[in-house]
């Protein structure tokens, strides 16, 4: 299994501490599950430091289990619904900020790049306006 798998499965098992730090770690700002956005992709991206989100739970603050959190309190009767949507990710320190597909679109504005479960000529991404700057810098490359 090649090393990029092996990471994406170790976070996938919440293992997150198997991930390597991101590029340009020497900005001693950054959090460790932050990385290094590119301008266009800074602005109204929401708090940089954690906040409380609708349920009461801290998101940003890297203690993953709390006794607000839906998931602490699941039963037969909990709808999934409940932890949906851009309230229980931060905008600047979410583990999945490190994976190489998006260190390479929010770094280096590379798009990605279509796949499996990807639709052949239609956005499936629902919601997600698409980046004219990171679009243009792709086609420069």
């Amino acid at each position: 299994m090649s090393k990029k798998k092996e990471r994406d499965l170790s976070a996938a098992q919440g293992e997150i501490s198997s991930f390597p730090p991101a590029p340009g770690k020497d900005d001693p700002a950054l959090d460790p599950f932050e990385i290094n956005f590119l301008p266009e992709f800074q602005s109204g991206r929401g708090p940089h430091a954690p906040f409380v989100n609708d349920s009461g739970v801290v998101i940003g603050d890297h203690q993953y289990e709390s006794p607000e959190s839906p998931l602490s309190q699941w039963t037969e009767d909990t709808d999934p619904a409940v932890m949906a949507g851009s309230q229980w990710v931060h905008p600047y320190k979410d583990v999945g900020f490190l994976t190489s597909e998006n260190r390479d679109y929010f770094e280096q504005g590379v798009p990605p790049q279509g796949g499996t479960f990807m639709h052949p000529d239609k956005n499936a991404a629902s919601g997600i306006e698409e980046n004219p700057e990171a679009a243009e810098r792709s086609k420069e490359k």
